[in-house]
């Protein structure tokens, strides 16, 4: 595992150690000094923490004019042990709605098992973002299939065409625009 490492390609348009607004403002990571772990396995140290031990994370790109961030997850999201909704809401999320992100694109392709819990804080999450949206692009199936069972598809937008989403080949921007092609169709 330590060789899957964040999405690279946008970030000389975005770094969000960088970004005074972000909630990972001034993290430093180490390039070479391996120290988090999922499952006994060292991921490598680009990924962020968000102060849960098998959830990390990264965000690749964030436009507040727009109200818009795109997030990578790696790890086990486990809700029912480690909390890490919670986490996520508290530490990220709830720094990104105040700075006025309403639209979340979450990549969850090396999310690699979910335990599920109550659905308390994606219920906050989805009131949060009021006129937005929430979107999980490419999650695994059986991931999914476990969000499914907590209730989770009433709060997160994932499954048909935002599973096979071709992500890495668009620039942010254009991801944006196809999710909420995609969200609009569906809603619509």
């Amino acid at each position: 595992m330590h060789t899957i490492e964040p999405y690279y390609n946008w970030i000389d348009q975005y770094a969000a150690a960088d970004d005074p607004r972000s909630p990972l403002f001034g993290v430093e990571n180490s390039l070479d000094t391996f120290s988090n772990t999922v499952y006994g396995y060292y991921i490598h140290p680009q990924w962020d923490s968000l102060e849960s031990e098998t959830l990390f994370l990264k965000i690749l790109w964030a436009d507040y004019d727009d109200g818009v961030v795109v997030i990578e997850l790696i790890g086990e999201w486990n809700d029912a042990i480690e909390n890490d909704i919670m986490h996520l809401k508290r530490h990220i999320l709830d720094v990104l709605t105040h700075e006025g992100i309403r639209r979340f694109i979450i990549i969850g392709e090396n999310v690699f098992n979910f335990h599920g819990s109550d659905d308390s804080y994606y219920e906050e999450w989805f009131e949060d973002v009021e006129d937005g949206w929430i979107a999980a692009v490419n999650f695994q199936e059986h991931v999914r299939r476990e969000m499914s069972q907590y209730g989770l598809d009433h709060y997160l937008n994932f499954g048909g065409p935002l599973d096979e989403l071709p992500w890495r080949t668009l620039e942010p921007r254009r991801l944006v625009e196809e999710v909420e092609g995609l969200l609009r169709r569906r809603l619509g």
